[in-house]
């Protein structure tokens, strides 16, 4: 018995580590735990931090569980992931996997590819230089906006790829898009200049972490909640601490 909840905790510890990696919020992480641990016949309580996951199985009678903990991967946004588990856990529910069954979807949505690096880079300049003619940028700010957020985003894989610190990540490449999009500024290229100096960074800005953290706050999961804003306040902090540099260096 203690032997199948441990391999039942590792498989819910999987769930949520995968989900919290994804980007869920802490709502989202413990619903689907729980549907996935009710729908094989077991109990579960679930402990969830910004950094591990701790839970505790329990057998329908209540005298026997186990409990384990689990160091959560860095946290990113995966929306392949979380619609894939989201849908694993009511085919749990309404089709009676077995465990094996479970490990192998959780195995397959590991493996899914991302998207091209090149496709990433080509649509996330495409949509700042979007945000500069949304904010009335022409041609030339668009031009500048493109290659500034293509420039910092670049930065900032390479320094993933290189486990730099996240908030190194995110000044970096806050500094390089902004020296970019400032040398614009300082040279007066385009009619309206500074709306792809404001817009070059926009890729950065730290909309997940901060929507978790407000909801998360709501659902009274007060303390992950807190991480989660101070988090993404501070990524916050690091864009303007690069716009602040290239603003000092070129005198704008």
């Amino acid at each position: 018995m203690n032997q199948e909840l441990g391999k039942i905790a590792d498989v819910l510890l999987e769930t949520g580590a995968l989900l919290m990696g994804a980007g869920a919020n802490t709502g989202r992480i413990r619903v689907t735990v729980n549907r996935i641990a009710h729908s094989l016949g077991y109990q579960v309580e679930l402990l969830i931090t910004h950094r591990a996951l701790m839970v505790s199985v329990i057998d329908d009678e209540g005298e026997t569980f186990t409990s384990k903990l689990k160091r959560t991967p860095p946290h990113g946004v995966n929306f392949k992931v979380l619609s894939g588990i989201s849908r694993m856990s009511w085919r749990v529910q309404d089709e009676d996997w077995e465990l094996d069954r479970i490990n192998e979807e959780l195995n397959r949505l590991k493996s899914l590819p991302h998207y091209p690096r090149w496709l990433i880079l080509l649509l996330v300049s495409l949509a700042g230089a979007s945000f500069c003619r949304l904010f009335g940028g022409g041609g030339i700010e668009m031009l500048v906006a493109f290659i500034a957020t293509f420039s910092g985003l670049f930065v900032r894989q390479e320094a993933v790829k290189k486990n730099f610190n996240l908030f190194i990540c995110v000044l970096m490449a806050a500094a390089v898009a902004s020296l970019i999009a400032g040398a614009a500024v300082k040279l007066g290229i385009g009619k309206a200049p500074e709306l792809a100096f404001a817009t070059s960074v926009l890729f950065l800005v730290p909309g997940v972490p901060l929507i978790n953290s407000f909801t998360d706050l709501i659902d009274g999961n007060v303390s992950t909640g807190i991480v989660r804003g101070v988090n993404g306040f501070m990524i916050a902090f690091c864009i303007a601490l690069g716009m602040m540099l290239a603003m000092v260096l070129y005198k704008i």
